[in-house]
């Protein structure tokens, strides 16, 4: 199941996540993953334990320079977090709402070396763009340290649960089966999450006091817990055709994997996994959306988005509330002019597989009009 019209290629490098965990969060990650490198990864363990072990110095040193104000700072204005399953035009949703000068948002420096980005980010933008490919090994977007990018890679790196984790032991099954909901956590390492969540968005906001533009599918399952820390926090659930879907989390899994596990994925029980994730995704939204004010939920097809993405957003935001669109527009229509020539994956799918998928999926697919 590759991209239509184009052959396979051989693996494009790309650094691995783990790097940027700290000593205690590396540790931990070895062994829920029962130390099980594999023949060709184990060089993995000297080299990420020495990172890890300077992260944690770096990690002390930072408390120590900045600890006191990042405990007394405030996050003042209510985020918006962008829901949808992986693959549902998230990343494009993220793009465009961050082009506003009134937003903020967790760069990608700031997930991948969460641990002491304000000692060290400001060097390594300046001097190491090397380290990243130009453009994602999933598909083709843009790779930058300054661009937006998920905060759930912050969370595993900091050793929170995250169904991320899984990505470096994918044979086992997942590490984290309670961290999707948080509903299954222990009371203890639920207050845990959540003291880490806030304290990095705290972090990041530091100094700057713009509206956080979040974006992490696993929060498409935890409206229970955000709304209890930010009561008057936005929600866009994005959706997009599931055929679609499919083929693209597929390809995401399988190309993440083998950049990032640390043993040889095998794929085994991949397909039955993104057939029950997605279901529950959509499920868990329609049972929880009813915790959220109508105003501050709403719901986008990134078809509709992408064919006029100018027209969407000003429906967004005057459904909830997000101010004046125009001061979004000079920098949107800018955005949307320079990436204009970018073509996504194409997907061919078999018969057999798109019966499979509407076997599977039928009930979100006619709801949201992609029979």
């Amino acid at each position: 199941m590759d991209p239509a019209g184009k052959p396979s290629s051989p693996q494009k490098w790309s650094p691995r996540i783990w790097v940027g965990c700290d000593l205690f969060a590396w540790l931990r990650l070895l062994w829920d993953g029962r130390f099980q490198f594999g023949w060709r990864q184990s060089r993995l363990l000297p080299i990420g334990t020495v990172f890890a072990t300077m992260h944690t110095f770096l990690r002390y040193a930072q408390e120590g320079l900045y600890g006191a104000r990042i405990r007394e700072s405030r996050i003042n204005h209510p985020p918006v977090f962008i829901l949808g399953h992986w693959r549902s035009g998230t990343t494009l949703l993220h793009e465009l709402l961050v082009q506003d000068p009134r937003h903020t948002f967790p760069n990608t420096y700031q997930c991948f070396d969460p641990c002491h980005f304000l000692l060290t980010e400001r060097l390594v933008r300046k001097y190491c763009n090397w380290i990243l490919p130009s453009r994602r090994i999933m598909d083709n977007m843009p790779v930058g340290w300054e661009r937006p990018q998920e905060e759930e890679f912050a969370l595993a790196l900091l050793g929170a649960p995250s169904p991320y984790r899984t990505i470096a032991f994918p044979n086992l099954g997942p590490l984290d089966p309670e961290a999707l909901d948080l509903d299954g956590l222990s009371l203890q390492r639920r207050a845990a999450w959540k003291r880490t969540f806030v304290r990095f968005l705290k972090t990041v906001t530091l100094g700057d006091d713009r509206r956080l533009i979040l974006k992490s599918p696993p929060h498409t399952c935890r409206i229970p817990t955000l709304v209890e820390l930010f009561p008057d926090a936005r929600f866009v659930h994005i959706v997009r055709d599931p055929y679609v879907v499919y083929a693209s989390t597929m390809n995401l899994w399988k190309t993440l994997n083998r950049s990032q596990a640390l043993h040889t994925p095998t794929e085994a029980g991949l397909e039955e996994r993104v057939f029950v994730t997605f279901n529950h995704f959509h499920e868990r939204v329609a049972t929880t959306r009813s915790l959220v004010r109508p105003n501050r939920f709403h719901e986008i097809r990134y078809e509709d988005l992408t064919k006029d993405p100018v027209c969407e957003l000003r429906r967004m935001y005057s459904e909830l509330d997000l101010g004046d669109f125009e001061r979004l527009r000079p920098n949107l229509e800018r955005y949307l002019a320079e990436n204009a020539r970018y073509e996504g994956n194409r997907w061919q799918l078999s018969d057999a597989q798109r019966a499979e998928i509407r076997r599977h999926w039928g009930e979100v697919i006619q709801k949201y009009g992609y029979e």
